[in-house]
């Protein structure tokens, strides 16, 4: 948690699409969805051949509502970002309310139903069994540093919330962390190394979001209060894929984080927090070992290619 700087291995987000239209009505004759991916050329569907089946075109409307960020999206935003004709769209998402997997919530706009949620849900269950094992080894390795694990906050899409940690006898009050430090400071993407690894990958529709946000009032000195500074910062994590900070979010206190990686999408970070007379900068050992035990992390949650080959 410090003003610094890190980065992380796995491609930049992508920028997603500006809003677009809330039309529910059919594509005009002869627009068909090949004709639109070439003059468009949709992120979501460029790597794949066209007509390839109604179960991956159902797929790309359901990532699209993912990656265009934003509550609710009509068929004519979702058929330019896919690269499916509008009609095909339209169809989908009306099958979809039927089957409880989107909802319309005005005029020819939808959006994901929460059933989406308890999906994601599922998918996660038991994938961090052993993090706490992971995060001790981490706290030996950096000889006694404290081992935080970050997670994108599940309803928010733009905050992080702690969901374990390995800090040994350490009384988290006397060495000045409170209640609020963790629940207001340290939620921010803006503050902090963990923070701004999150950030770096996440969509530029939610960088956005979280650029426009004011810096806490409690954060630590050394925190980024220049934007433009901040998105800076962001590219040197991609690249580096690490984040060194320096008392971002609370004086005294400089730390270490890298990414965890879930299918080539961010899910959280690992931090390592040492006091600022004991690192005053991070060594190559310990940037070392955080950048280990989020691989580790990491791994927990890829895909196994044996399994898909099955």
């Amino acid at each position: 948690m410090g003003n610094s700087t890190t980065a992380s291995g796995a491609p930049a987000p992508s920028a997603a699409p500006a809003s677009a239209s809330g039309t529910a009505a059919p594509a005009a004759p002869g627009r068909s969805g090949e004709a639109r991916r070439m003059t468009k050329k949709a992120p979501a569907a460029s790597s794949r051949a066209s007509g390839s089946g109604h179960a991956e075109r159902v797929f790309l409307v359901q990532t699209a509502f993912a990656e265009l960020g934003g509550s609710a999206h009509g068929p004519g935003e979702i058929a330019e970002f896919t690269g499916l004709d509008d009609s095909v769209v339209y169809r989908i998402l009306q099958s979809g309310i039927y089957q409880r997997i989107f909802e319309r919530v005005d005029r020819g706009l939808y959006r994901l139903r929460t059933s989406a949620a308890q999906l994601a849900f599922t998918a996660l269950d038991h994938r961090l069994d052993g993090a706490q094992s992971v995060l001790r080894d981490l706290r030996t390795a950096t000889d006694g540093g404290l081992a935080f694990l970050y997670m994108v906050a599940p309803f928010s899409g733009a905050q992080r919330q702690c969901v374990d940690m390995a800090v040994g006898d350490s009384d988290l009050a006397e060495l000045g962390m409170t209640p609020r430090d963790v629940l207001s400071v340290t939620r921010s993407l803006r503050t902090g190394a963990s923070g701004r690894t999150i950030l770096a990958y996440l969509p530029e529709v939610l960088q956005q979001r979280v650029l426009a946000e004011p810096v806490p009032d409690q954060a630590g000195p050394g925190v980024y209060r220049d934007n433009d500074a901040l998105v800076e910062s962001l590219a040197e994590v991609r690249d580096l894929g690490h984040a060194l900070g320096y008392e971002e979010c609370m004086a005294g206190w400089n730390s270490c984080a890298a990414p965890i990686m879930w299918d080539g999408s961010i899910m959280g970070a690992v931090l390592l927090l040492k006091l600022k007379s004991v690192m005053p900068v991070a060594p190559d050992s310990v940037i070392e070992a955080t950048k280990e035990a989020a691989a580790e992390l990491s791994r927990y949650g890829a895909a196994r290619p044996d399994a898909d080959r099955d």
